[in-house]
């Protein structure tokens, strides 16, 4: 059991750290984009087409039997999960109050798998206990950014509400996308990924018509640059990696442990973009990845 725990573990933190970077990719690539929501979802459907080719090649080169029945309805249900999730979550960050944002669905894509976790299987034992709670305050620490003023809380009150209330459907989706790619396992790990990418491709394309076609007009449209493609296609790389990361951890292990790890993703995020782009992290940031160390020690060992 403990080698087993170990592995999970491992597996789950190696998901994050890609995880992490293929945020930072699509982010950079969205910004080449020219920013905005159709910019980000363009860049996730190029990355998302990009990876189910990869993955249905590999699967039919190695021979996996397509799932059926209720294992391919779990893993298309996963990226119907994933894709809306992760649509509400770039509409939550282009609207600002990235940091919160971030902090919420991160809490909730954790709590989610953890708590169905505890109720099928009961208590990993005290110290895991304590780790999720741990991990739970990393999270928060790590993305919630520096501490706004009461005068910029007062300013961007109205909105920050409708935008929290995304971020919160946002970490419900990627709590339920963790669960549903854990039923989907018994697949395989090829397949249930790529399965996955077929409902996120059917969300992300389907929300980016609805933004086409909205009474207030047509924006213009937007193009693709090399640079954008080049972050585009390091997302797929980093992020069908880490999600392939991810499905190996639920199979190695408990849900809770593999989904609470993965979600400290956040953190390979700004360490990438203090080595990339200059932006040092802050002090509360800091504290975080230390929080999440003390985390990671508790659970996992």
């Amino acid at each position: 059991m403990n080698s087993l725990l170990r592995g999970n573990a491992l597996f789950a933190l190696a998901a994050a750290a890609l995880w992490g970077g293929g945020d930072f990719s699509g982010g950079m690539g969205v910004k080449s984009a020219g920013g905005g929501v159709r910019a980000a979802l363009r860049v996730v459907l190029l990355s998302h087409i990009t990876s189910f080719v990869v993955l249905v090649a590999i699967a039919r080169l190695r021979g996996d039997v397509f799932p059926q029945g209720a294992l391919l309805a779990w893993g298309v249900a996963a990226g119907v999960f994933g894709g809306g999730a992760l649509t509400c979550f770039y509409v939550a960050l282009s609207r600002g109050a990235m940091g919160a944002s971030a902090a919420l669905s991160g809490l909730l894509a954790a709590a989610i798998p953890a708590a169905l976790t505890l109720w099928q299987d009961g208590s990993p034992g005290v110290l895991p206990l304590l780790g999720f709670a741990v991990a739970g305050a990393a999270i928060w620490l790590i993305a919630a950014g520096p501490a706004q003023s009461p005068e910029d809380l007062q300013s961007t009150q109205g909105a920050q509400r409708s935008t929290l209330i995304l971020a919160m459907i946002a970490g419900v989706g990627f709590g339920f996308y963790f669960v549903a790619l854990k039923m989907a396992g018994p697949a395989g790990v090829i397949w249930p990924m790529a399965t996955a990418r077929i409902g996120s491709l059917v969300v992300c394309s389907v929300m980016l018509l609805g933004l086409r076609f909205r009474p207030k007009g047509v924006a213009a449209p937007v193009r693709l640059g090399r640079k954008a493609v080049g972050w585009a296609l390091a997302t797929a790389l980093l992020d069908t990696s880490g999600n392939l990361l991810f499905l190996a951890a639920t199979r190695a292990g408990r849900l809770d442990v593999a989904a609470v790890l993965a979600s400290l993703y956040p953190a390979s995020t700004i360490l990438l973009a203090a080595l990339a782009l200059g932006e040092l992290p802050t002090r509360r940031q800091a504290l975080g990845m230390v929080t999440a160390v003390v985390a990671v020690a508790l659970i996992a060992l």
